[in-house]
């Protein structure tokens, strides 16, 4: 092995020794959202055996990428350390939780919360104060517990909560906040229409919610 191999090879020692600890850490909260995961799927599961009825439509989650979050320590100028990126940066893991209506949102988040190994660290709730540009879902961070051979760990969660309508806005919303080739006009106009589609959707969700209310009481009459 002449030089320049001997080089490389300590380069790549090196590189992998920094970067062994940070793929252990996302794969602890790869583990905090399999928690999680499942509490949601044991209850939709429950409700489905009991009421005949899944609140659950659909469940995503993600992991926030390393570049995300170097950026957003960047951006809040906190340190570069895996101490900060615990206890500073809470939705690294993500779960998002499609319901089809509103009020199976808070059923479901109370009853996450009543849940004896899960601790709120902090709720927002965006559908009863929607963001400015009309964004509507119910935003909780838990901590979890995960069990590792070593033993308890506790990790934090971020979970969405929304409904169809609120999913399907947030989604085109994404997409018009990160094109490139608009105007300054183009990209008003357009948000202002997207306020506009955020009034629509909310109208749709009090209406659907309506038409599973008045179901619900004919059923039980």
């Amino acid at each position: 092995m002449d030089v320049k191999d001997i080089a490389l090879e300590r380069f790549l020692s090196a590189i992998k020794s920094q970067m062994d600890p940070v793929q252990e850490l996302f794969t602890y909260y790869r583990c905090a959202i399999m928690e999680v995961e499942t509490k949601f799927r044991v209850l939709d599961e429950q409700f489905s055996l009991q009421y005949d009825d899944n609140p659950i439509e659909s469940i995503k989650s993600r992991i926030k990428s390393y570049d995300s979050i170097l950026r957003k320590l960047k951006r809040k100028g906190i340190s570069f350390d895996l101490d900060s990126i615990q206890n500073e940066i809470f939705d690294i893991a993500g779960i998002r939780v499609i319901c089809s209506f509103e009020k199976d949102i808070y059923m479901l988040a109370d009853y996450l919360l009543a849940q004896d190994d899960i601790t709120l660290i902090e709720r927002k709730d965006y559908i009863k104060n929607p963001k400015p540009s009309g964004y509507r879902s119910l935003h909780l961070i838990v901590e979890v517990p995960i069990f590792l051979s070593t033993g308890k760990k506790m990790m934090k969660v971020e979970v969405q909560l929304r409904t169809i309508a609120m999913d399907f806005w947030a989604s085109l919303e994404h997409k018009l906040r990160y094109k490139k080739n608009l105007s300054p006009k183009q990209l008003e106009m357009l948000s202002d229409e997207m306020k506009t589609c955020a009034d629509m959707t909310k109208d749709l969700d009090r209406r659907m919610q309506y038409v599973r209310d008045e179901m619900n009481r004919e059923k039980e009459s």
